[in-house]
């Protein structure tokens, strides 16, 4: 079983990829806890928390596009290594910034909005350089789970360190940490041992790259779809997460500690849920997993929306951070296993569009809606907007497993065929 799981450690450079990725990721949570925890701290309003979520990832949308035609054109490793370097500056900046103690909300806007520029060139990059890590391709699916519970680990733990470290110490502790979490992950990439660069010529400019890249995923409906119930949960059911420093502060009567409590029981959740992903046999249809794992999520969003009493309600966030993980990690996994190579960077921000486009205007929207209808009332109409698409993507999620079982029937009269010969 513990073979099945970790296969993908079988590859030296995703080893080390995991490991220094591992430790920058549980910075970036703590920097992330305390951005938003700061800003509601500073304005007591849900919709800045909306105003914040865009400040930090509406960038990658604008530019995510351009990032992928940059992974495919250019050597991915050395892009990488350049957005790391840089998210470590930005880290630093944000340190000094809230240590010097006279700052403006606008301010931390602006360099949470620097931080999702960079993301846009990082996230297709690492996606698409997952791939040349892996030696085995086999293994990629693996790989990609091993990526989510790696993400989800550093959701549990992070968050709950930032509460503790935000109420003793304040949040330009956690900003530091997460600077110097970066030298992790530089480190890992500077020790890969990886095959000599092939600078490939392009005929094309930019710009048709592009075009061929939107072209390829009009034409394959396979990964298009998939991408479009993708989006459609990242713009309604995504930002539920903008709203839990309201349910800390005022429903739960908490401190930050009680927002990095609720923040690491959706990261326990979806722990759960990667490697439950990860221990999935091959072969196993990831289809109807995503749909039954949708359910999930919408039914613990519902769940959760009214509860008071805070033990329960961390039981019902992780319920919910289980079903949440799939719509990443599942999406991601059918999108590399299906996409061809050349596509690869350009597929992959298209995803990169999908999932961090439309959770920043959902989270303006969620903002929005809360600051009239309330938070357990907006997180109520999330969890019944998830069942929906879960509904409305069925036929399609249902379509491929109908053809995979006339694919096995037909099979298995081939065999039985050959026997009888």
């Amino acid at each position: 079983m513990r073979a099945n799981v970790l296969k993908a450690f079988q590859s030296w450079n995703y080893r080390l990829y995991f490991s220094g990725q591992s430790i920058s990721l549980i910075g970036t949570w703590m920097q992330r806890t305390a951005v938003y925890w700061l800003i509601y701290e500073k304005t007591q309003s849900s919709f800045m928390l909306g105003v914040a979520v865009f400040a930090a990832q509406f960038p990658s949308f604008l530019f995510s596009i351009l990032g992928g035609v940059i992974a495919d054109r250019y050597n991915r490793y050395k892009v990488l290594l350049f957005t790391q370097l840089a998210s470590l500056i930005q880290a630093a900046l944000l340190t000094t910034l809230v240590l010097l103690d006279n700052y403006m909300v606008w301010q931390i806007l602006a360099l949470s909005v620097l931080l999702g520029i960079i993301n846009a060139f990082d996230v297709p990059a690492r996606q698409a350089m997952v791939y040349d890590m892996v030696d085995n391709k086999e293994h990629l699916p693996n790989a990609i789970a091993l990526n989510s519970s790696m993400v989800h680990t550093a959701r549990l733990i992070g968050p709950a360190v930032s509460g503790l470290v935000l109420q003793q110490y304040g949040a330009a502790i956690c900003f530091l940490v997460n600077a110097l979490s970066f030298i992790a992950v530089i480190t890992s990439l500077l020790c890969m041992k990886l095959p000599p660069y092939k600078k490939r010529e392009h005929v094309n400019n930019a710009f048709i790259d592009l075009k061929e890249g939107f072209g390829y995923l009009k034409n394959t409906p396979a990964i298009s779809t998939i991408m479009l119930m993708l989006a459609c949960i990242s713009l309604l059911a995504l930002p539920y997460i903008t709203l839990l420093p309201v349910y800390a502060k005022e429903i739960f009567l908490g401190e930050a500690s009680t927002f990095g409590y609720l923040n690491s029981f959706v990261g326990l959740g979806a722990v759960c849920g990667a490697f439950f992903l990860a221990s999935l046999k091959s072969g196993t249809n990831l289809k109807k997993v995503l749909f039954f794992n949708t359910l999930i999520f919408g039914l613990g969003l519902i769940i959760f929306s009214h509860l008071t009493h805070l033990p329960i309600a961390l039981l019902a966030i992780a319920f919910t951070g289980f079903g949440m993980m799939s719509q990443t990690t599942i999406s991601n996994t059918l999108i590399q296993t299906t996409v061809a190579p050349a596509m690869r960077g350009r597929v992959i921000s298209y995803y990169a569009m999908a999932f961090f486009g439309m959770q920043p205007i959902g989270g303006l929207l969620v903002g929005t809606l809360s600051h009239y209808l309330g938070a357990p009332n907006t997180i109520l109409i999330e969890g019944l907007a998830t069942l929906l698409i879960a509904l409305i993507f069925f036929p399609f999620l249902r379509r491929d497993l109908l053809k995979r079982k006339h694919k096995i029937k037909i099979d298995q009269l081939e065999e039985r065929s050959i026997e009888t010969t």
